[in-house]
């Protein structure tokens, strides 16, 4: 089955739908203190990695808000965020988030955006640049134009979250091209998370776009400066202009008519040039106006959707992978509980629990059959023979759960 590898329930839902499931012969409060052992060892291995995901960014993390007592020379700093790179991708890996390829990331740049806003992004200011998505849904919505008079359907690909994880390249670059960055320090790390954004308009996730006037919007604007520029010079300059051109041609030699300007005739000039002024920093103030209402409209949308910033990210997506784990675990082990002695291979695992999921709840997800089953075989709870996979019982089960605890120090 086709569909992504997020199980969209709460662990709570899916230990209550598993025990719901059970044989008649299994004793559902022994599977409770099983699911509660479960669940809290793999709370406290994500709880090491968490600790290990602090350690690294501390060391590079401009936002801190501790003393540091040794302060990281570069070299170290390097070190430690490349090893907080790689654990951030497995930490993303974890949470079923998938990576957004570089065609997304091209289509988003050409497709048209849903807010009416085209922005313009400099890759080459970036050192490091990755997207995650998770959750791909299609979704409908009611675009208005033309002061809300014509209405129209838009069915587009949504994707419920995106983490970003971008590191900036040095001061000199920045020096080089003689740019002033803005909002961010040259060489600094950043990672956020974001809900619900349209696949079109990734691009407004990145903090260096440029807010720029689309084509159509071009054409209002300079249409109606053209207009009203041409309005204005044959009603307020038609006058002064014909008298300049007499007089160029006589400076020329083209006319033989001596012209004489009269202090009227520079009066007229000088209150034509006025209007004509005011003409053009009205439109130039117009086009501002109208830039500034796009850059409003983007920062509206992104304070929506910004769910966490950089420490807060990974401790998330810490629980969020968390959560993942424990309910591939619990599904997989409920699955193989109630198959018969001579256990079930790793295909048929990942058929039926795609299955339940689709004729029961009208879900279609990818289930990742391949991390459940290993974290259960690493923990003693299943066992492999000739590619069969069957489960311990549960009092077996929980009691090698309770040993690990009482052998843990």
């Amino acid at each position: 089955m086709s569909g992504d590898r997020f199980i969209p329930f709460r662990k709570k839902d899916i230990i209550a739908l598993c025990a719901d499931g059970l044989g008649a012969d299994i004793d559902k409060t022994q599977f409770s203190v099983f699911c509660a052992l479960l669940v809290n060892r793999i709370h406290f291995e994500y709880h090491q990695q968490l600790e290990s995901l602090k350690d690294n960014f501390a060391a590079f993390d401009a936002q801190g808000d501790t003393r540091i007592l040794l302060a990281a020379s570069a070299q170290e700093k390097a070190q430690c965020r490349a090893r907080f790179a790689n654990e951030f991708a497995d930490l993303l890996d974890s949470a079923n988030f998938e990576k957004v390829t570089d065609e997304d990331l091209q289509n988003a740049l050409s497709e048209e955006s849903l807010f009416k806003v085209r922005l313009e992004v400099t890759f080459d200011d970036f050192e490091e640049m990755v997207f995650y998505r998770r959750g791909e849904t299609q979704k409908t919505e009611t675009l208005r134009s033309f002061w809300g008079l014509r209405k129209k359907q838009v069915t587009f690909t949504n994707y419920d979250r995106v983490a970003v994880y971008i590191t900036f390249k040095d001061a000199e670059h920045f020096a080089n091209k003689k740019k002033e960055p803005l909002g961010f320090t040259p060489g600094s790390t950043i990672i956020k998370l974001f809900q619900n954004v349209p696949k079109a308009d990734l691009e407004m996730l990145f903090p260096n776009s440029e807010v720029r006037m689309r084509p159509i919007d071009k054409v209002v604007i300079g249409g109606s400066a053209a207009i009203g520029g041409i309005v204005v010079l044959v009603t307020k300059l038609g006058a002064s202009i014909v008298l300049l051109a007499s007089l160029l041609a006589f400076w020329l030699g083209l006319n033989d008519q001596e012209v004489e300007i009269t202090k009227k005739h520079l009066i007229t000039f000088g209150i034509g040039m006025g209007v004509f002024g005011s003409f053009i920093f009205k439109e130039w103030t117009k086009f501002k106006n109208r830039k500034i209402r796009f850059m409003k409209a983007l920062s509206d949308n992104l304070y929506f959707k910004n769910l966490d910033n950089n420490a807060g990210v990974f401790h998330t997506l810490v629980d969020a992978a968390e959560e993942e784990d424990c309910k591939e675990a619990i599904l997989a082990y409920t699955f193989l509980l109630n198959a018969d002695n001579q256990g079930l291979s790793e295909e048929h695992i990942d058929q039926q629990i795609e299955q339940w999921f689709a004729q029961t709840h009208n879900c279609i997800l990818d289930f990742d059959v391949t991390d459940a089953l290993e974290k259960l075989v690493r923990m003693n709870l299943v066992q492999c023979t000739d590619g069969r996979y069957s489960a311990r019982s549960l009092p077996e089960a929980s009691k090698i759960l309770d040993d690990y605890w009482d052998n843990l120090y």
